[in-house]
């Protein structure tokens, strides 16, 4: 049987296509030798200038340089994925919608789209942990099974398992009462688990708000760079995790470790291990199926990155100890790790500081001059790799907004150190477009500081040495300075922000269903 093209092909294309393969490889030949040539520099002892600073400086770009080692090789293995066999046999699939204080408007697009997924009989549950009775009322209207829970504990992982306990279709699919499914889906998805090890098959995240809202712009943006080449990568290295939302299970496998986790506030990554320590693997479909909504303004930006950076650090030690094959193993290390490079940004912006107020630097003022000439290659090619590698999707503003952001992985690993206990916290899906200052104060103060000191030292001292530090501060307040905006002129930005991405608005109509053109093609007929 011939395959038909993807139902979404154009937005497909357009925001998750892969990048050029040659390129790719050339790049990465030359940041290798180009990270070689740095170090090879850095790591004489004769460049040593206050051992505190230089300690610092070496630790933070050895971090950097594994991450990016990392990404250099999951990049190299983005290969497209097989197309999947027909689903053998027709098959019953519970479709689960948790829910907890969003409104109707948010939820009904879901529960209405997803009530025409095809090729499977299909039930829907709007799982609703907040009790409300317009939300029975949206169910009854949609003829779809609602589910309520005396007990709330758990958040999300609970609010699911208690659904799991009431139905008994073979293949479970749970999306976020934002996310919008192509009646398609579940055909593009379930002939993955025609291979019985296989434990469940994740989709993308597409946010449609990224063509209307900078910040979802910009933390699409980001997605699009992990759910394009980085989950193609994870994929073939057999490592592809759960990511909440958009994920087609096979009950048998979720049954086998006993459900979601309720012990994380990242169940989705915590139960990804627990699968594949128990044998099951993963598949990815690097296909948009299912519109969502981003983060529409700073606060709920670093609510979600706080959430997610928590919950992945508390899963380090595990994943470092766990019983799977070590491409697997050390992937799900990288991932965890990510959320530690928010210290890198603190050394790299302190050293100019430092450097100006009192004139000690991490590297020796003889080798000074040179730093420029063996660190600028490097940092220039590992950023031509990850715009390259998210072939044109990875833009200034996602990485303005992770860098402005890495206040947050220095207070998630701070709280993991100390047990602090984190709780479930959902991502606010209505912007509040209003200045937001106090969600960003960590990097107002280190604008003002930079600029502050920048000011200082060009009153001290114009030598190359001095100049030097302070263009490093600038270049700090450019990048940082331009990720906090968005918190403080959010309407203006709002405004520019029609021509960032491709947007298809949740599949363009009011109850979330594509029109007739969006479906090009089917896997299997319809029974």
């Amino acid at each position: 049987m011939t395959h038909a093209p993807a139902p979404t092909a154009a937005t497909t294309a357009a925001v998750l296509h892969p990048p050029n393969r040659r390129r790719v490889q050339l790049l990465v030949a030359l940041a290798l030798t180009a990270s070689a040539w740095y170090f090879s520099w850095l790591l004489v002892p004769g460049r040593i200038g206050n051992p505190w600073l230089y300690g610092l400086l070496v630790v933070a770009e050895v971090f950097n340089v594994v991450q990016a080692l990392g990404f250099w090789w999951t990049l190299l293995h983005d290969r497209p994925r097989r197309r999947p066999v027909p689903p053998p046999h027709w098959t019953t699939v519970d479709v689960l919608v948790p829910r907890y204080d969003e409104p109707v408007s948010v939820v009904e697009p879901v529960v209405a789209a997803a009530t025409a997924l095809r090729g499977a009989d299909v039930r829907v549950h709007l799982l609703d942990d907040g009790d409300d009775p317009e939300m029975a009322a949206l169910a009854a209207r949609h003829g779809v099974g609602y589910v309520t829970r005396d007990d709330h504990s758990g958040a999300k992982a609970g609010n699911i398992n208690h659904a799991l306990g009431q139905v008994d279709g073979e293949l479970v699919l749970v999306l976020d009462c934002d996310h919008v499914p192509h009646p398609e889906l579940l055909r593009r998805t379930m002939g993955h688990l025609a291979d019985e090890k296989v434990a469940f098959v994740q989709t993308p995240q597409y946010y449609a708000n990224a063509d209307r809202n900078p910040v979802a712009a910009a933390a699409w943006s980001q997605q699009a760079l992990f759910f394009g080449s980085i989950a193609r990568g994870k994929a073939d290295l057999g490592a592809m995790f759960c990511c909440g939302t958009n994920v087609l299970f096979r009950r048998a496998a979720l049954d086998d470790v006993g459900g979601f986790p309720q012990d994380s506030i990242t169940e989705d990554f915590e139960l990804s291990l627990r699968l594949h320590q128990r044998g099951w693997r993963s598949e990815y479909v690097a296909e948009v199926l299912v519109q969502g909504l981003g983060p529409e303004d700073m606060s709920a930006y670093v609510g979600q990155q706080l959430r997610w950076a928590r919950g992945c650090l508390s899963a380090l030690g595990r994943g470092l100890t766990a019983r799977l094959p070590w491409r697997t193993r050390l992937q799900y290390v990288l991932s965890s790790m990510y959320f530690l490079s928010g210290w890198t940004v603190l050394v790299y912006v302190s050293l100019p500081i430092v450097r100006i107020l009192t004139g000690e630097q991490a590297v020796a003022a003889a080798s000074a001059d040179s730093f420029l000439l063996h660190f600028a290659p490097y940092f220039v090619l590992s950023i031509a790799t990850v715009a390259v590698g998210g072939a044109g999707t990875y833009a200034f503003s996602a990485f303005a907004l992770a860098s402005a952001s890495c206040w947050i992985h220095v207070v998630a690993s701070l709280q993991v150190l100390t047990r602090r206990k984190g709780r479930f916290v959902v991502t606010p899906k209505d912007g509040a477009g209003l200045w937001q200052p106090l969600s960003v104060w960590p990097g107002l103060v280190l604008c003002l500081a930079l600029l502050g000191t920048a000011g200082w030292g060009l009153v001290q001292s114009r030598d190359a040495g001095m100049l030097n530090n302070v263009a490093f501060c600038l270049l700090h307040v450019l990048v940082i300075g331009t990720g906090i905006s968005w918190a403080l002129r959010p309407r203006f930005l709002e405004r520019r922000a029609s021509a960032v991405a491709p947007g298809e608005s949740r599949w363009q109509s009011a109850d979330g269903r594509p029109h007739d053109d969006d479906v090009v093609g089917r896997l299997v007929p319809a029974p």
